[in-house]
């Protein structure tokens, strides 16, 4: 949550790296997700997933309540009270084991190019009647997989 200073990027690395998971225990819907990066036009393609993994879950560094802004008159309820189980096995951010995955649903895959010095910015809205429902107890990430470590910001916003 930032306060005092702006929000923290985190590196990408080049492997795979889970950059964002969610272990929702209130049924969810996602309504809107995105990534932004600082990746130059000489980096490469970037590829960028919203996806469901099941019950296998990477090892992140755990969300506290105040990480996760909420809208829609909850904003004094907390996460873990609204639907969010929060830890270093559910949700959080930066993974550092991806655990085995064996099944994913893909919710939306995007190749991107840091083809301006804008870097690469994605936005996707999910109409109503067509948001992905994130089952209870799954796990729910934004995946990277960079041809170079770039810095990024991604987010979720989810319908409780």
């Amino acid at each position: 949550m930032p306060t005092t200073a702006a929000f923290a990027t985190v590196t990408t690395g080049t492997a795979i790296k889970t950059m964002l998971q969610i272990k929702p225990f209130n049924v969810c819907y996602i309504v809107e997700w995105g990534i932004s990066s600082d990746a130059p036009a000489s980096t490469g393609t970037y590829k960028c997933e919203l996806l469901d993994t099941g019950t296998v879950f990477g090892t992140v560094t755990a969300s506290a309540d105040a990480d996760v802004m909420k809208f829609d008159g909850a904003e004094g309820a907390v996460a873990s009270v609204v639907g969010l189980t929060l830890g270093t096995s559910a949700t959080g951010y930066t993974c550092t084991s991806e655990g085995s995955i064996t099944a994913v649903k893909e919710f939306d895959l995007q190749l991107m190019n840091g083809t301006t010095s804008n870097g690469i910015q994605y936005v996707k809205q999910f109409p109503l009647g067509y948001r992905p429902k994130c089952i209870i107890g799954n796990a729910v990430r934004i995946r990277v997989t960079a041809s170079v470590a770039v810095n990024a910001y991604c987010y979720m916003v989810l319908e409780f």
